[in-house]
C-alpha cells in the first residue's frame, strides 16, 4: 500500500475527504465481499477492576455522589424506580449474586458505568450487567430506559434491577439482555456475503426509526444516538438491531419550571423556546448522520488539521455544509438523499420529526427500495484504523447539541443587569413620569390697550 493509501481519513492535508478516499483505493469498485475481518486496532481502555459485590444487604443510604464525586448527597433518599406501568416499586435489595454469577468479562463502557457479563444461576442464560452509582441521575436513566423498552423490541430490554454495595458504595445493578451480535457498522464491515445494498440500509433505518418513535411517543429523547449504541442480539442473520445506553436520555414533557419561562424574547435561542422539540430533533440529526454513513461508509462532516473536532467542522455542522460526492453516491436514490437533507436541516424547529420520517416512502416502503450495491462495506474496512476517531467526532458533535434544561438558570427581567435593557427601563420611567405630571397652564399676556 502506498503512502497515500496510509493517510488517515481526517488527515491534516488540505484535500477533500472524497479525494483522500480515492487516493486510498485507487479505484471506484464496489465492495464485493471478501476480506473484512474484525477491527484490528481499536483504541484500548485500561480494564476496570473486577466486580466485587457485598453479600450482605445494607439499607439504602440517604444519598450518594455521582460518578465524578462532585455532587453533594441529596437531602432525601433517591426516588423509587417505576418498573411497573401503574405503580412504582423498589429494585431488589437481595445480593445479586444469589441470582446471577458475575463474570469479570467487560462487555463495554457506557456513559455512566461499565457493563460486564453475568449468567442467570437457574436458566444459565447470559445477560449484561451495568453498574451505576446510586443517585437521582442513575435512577432517571433506569426509569426512562425501562419505560422506552417495555413496548419496543428494538430497545435493549431490562431484566432486573438491584440495589447492592460495590466498592463500599451503594450501586444500582441493571441486568439487561446480552447483545452478542456486535455494533451496527462492525457487522457491515465484517460481512463476507456480498455487497451491502441500499435496501438493507433502508431496513436498518426502519428498525432505528421504530426505536426512536417509541421513545418520542413516550416523551423521551435519547440524545446520544450513535453507531456504538446500536447493537445486534446475535451475530447471525436473525440478529435484531437494538438501541441501548440511556445515560443522556431526557424526559421532554414541559411539566417543569420551563413551562412558563421568563426570558428576554428578543435574544433567547430557539432551543430554549422549544426544549421538547429541540431535544427530540437532536435524535433526528443523529439519525441523519447514521443514514449518511450507511449509504456511503464515511460521515457527512469531517475534521481538518488532525484535530478531533476542528473549528471548521463545527462551522460545517452549524451551516449544514455536506456533499453527496461521486462515485459513492452515484447510484444512491434521490429519495434517500432528500430524506437525509430533511434530517440534517440546520434549524431544529424546521427539522423533520419522527412521524414524518415514518411516513417517508424510503422508510415506509423500505422493502421496495432498490437493492443497489453500495461502497459502504469497502469504505468502512479501509477506514478501520480511524473509525474510533469518527466515533469520537460524532460523540463530541452530539455534546454540542445537547442542552440540559435541568441546569438552566433563566433570570427574571427585573434582575437582569443588561445595558440595553437598563437604557430602555430609564426611558420608560421618564415617559411614565412625564405622563403623570399635571399639564401646565399657559398664561397669555396681553398688552394694555
Amino acid at each position: 500500500m502506498d503512502v497515500c493509501a496510509r493517510q488517515r481519513l481526517f488527515s491534516p492535508y488540505k484535500v477533500s475527504r472524497y479525494q483522500r478516499c480515492k487516493q486510498r483505493t485507487g479505484s471506484a469498485e464496489l465492495n464485493g465481499g471478501g476480506g473484512g475481518g474484525g477491527r484490528k486496532s481499536r483504541r484500548r481502555r485500561s480494564p476496570p477492576p473486577p466486580l466485587v459485590l457485598c453479600t450482605r444487604m445494607e439499607p439504602l443510604a440517604s444519598g450518594m455522589s455521582d460518578l465524578d464525586n462532585n455532587e453533594l448527597p441529596p437531602a432525601q433518599p433517591p426516588p423509587p424506580i417505576s418498573l411497573d406501568n401503574h405503580k412504582p416499586c423498589l429494585p431488589k435489595t437481595v445480593p445479586i449474586i444469589e441470582h446471577y454469577d458475575i463474570s469479570d468479562h467487560v462487555l463495554g463502557l457506557g456513559i455512566n458505568g461499565k457493563v460486564v457479563q453475568c449468567c442467570d444461576r437457574t436458566s444459565k442464560k447470559k445477560y449484561a450487567l451495568k453498574v451505576l452509582h446510586d443517585c437521582v441521575k442513575a435512577r432517571r436513566e433506569v426509569e426512562l430506559h425501562w419505560r422506552a423498552a417495555r413496548t419496543c423490541k428494538h430497545i435493549v430490554q431490562i431484566q432486573d434491577v438491584y440495589e447492592n454495595t460495590y466498592g463500599g458504595k451503594k450501586c444500582l445493578l441493571i441486568v439487561m439482555e446480552c447483545m452478542e451480535g456486535g455494533e451496527l457498522f462492525q457487522r457491515i464491515q465484517e460481512r463476507q456475503d456480498g455487497a451491502f445494498t441500499e435496501r438493507e440500509a433502508a431496513h436498518i433505518m426502519y428498525d432505528i426509526c421504530i426505536a426512536v418513535k417509541s421513545l418520542h411517543d413516550n416523551n423521551i429523547a435519547h440524545r446520544d444516538l450513535k453507531p456504538e449504541n446500536l447493537l445486534y442480539t446475535q451475530p447471525d442473520m436473525f440478529g435484531v438491531l437494538k438501541l441501548t445506553d440511556f445515560g443522556f436520555a431526557k424526559e421532554t414533557s414541559l411539566k417543569d419550571s420551563l413551562q412558563t419561562p421568563c426570558y428576554t424574547p428578543y435574544y433567547v435561542a430557539p432551543e430554549v423556546l422549544g426544549p421538547d422539540k429541540y431535544d427530540k430533533s437532536c435524535d433526528i440529526w443523529s439519525m441523519g448522520v447514521i443514514m449518511y454513513i450507511l449509504l456511503c461508509g464515511f460521515p457527512p462532516f469531517y475534521s481538518n488539521h488532525g484535530l478531533v473536532i476542528s473549528p471548521g467542522m463545527k462551522k460545517r455542522i452549524r451551516l449544514g455544509q455536506y456533499e453527496f460526492p461521486d462515485p459513492e453516491w452515484t447510484n444512491v436514490s434521490v429519495d434517500a438523499r432528500e430524506l437525509i437533507s430533511k434530517m440534517l436541516c440546520v434549524d431544529p424547529l424546521e427539522r423533520i420529526a419522527i412521524d414524518g420520517i415514518m411516513k417517508n416512502k424510503w422508510i415506509a416502503k423500505h422493502t421496495e427500495v432498490p437493492a443497489t450495491p453500495l461502497h459502504t462495506g469497502r469504505m468502512l474496512r479501509e477506514s478501520e484504523e480511524t473509525w474510533p476517531e469518527i466515533q469520537e467526532e460524532m460523540t463530541r458533535s452530539l455534546a454540542t447539541m445537547r442542552v440540559d434544561y435541568d441546569t438552566a438558570n433563566l433570570k427574571q427581567l427585573d434582575n437582569t443587569n443588561n445595558a440595553l435593557l437598563n437604557k430602555r427601563r430609564r426611558a420608560k420611567q421618564e415617559l411614565t413620569k412625564k405622563s403623570l405630571q399635571p399639564a401646565e397652564t399657559t398664561v397669555v399676556k396681553t398688552s394694555a390697550s
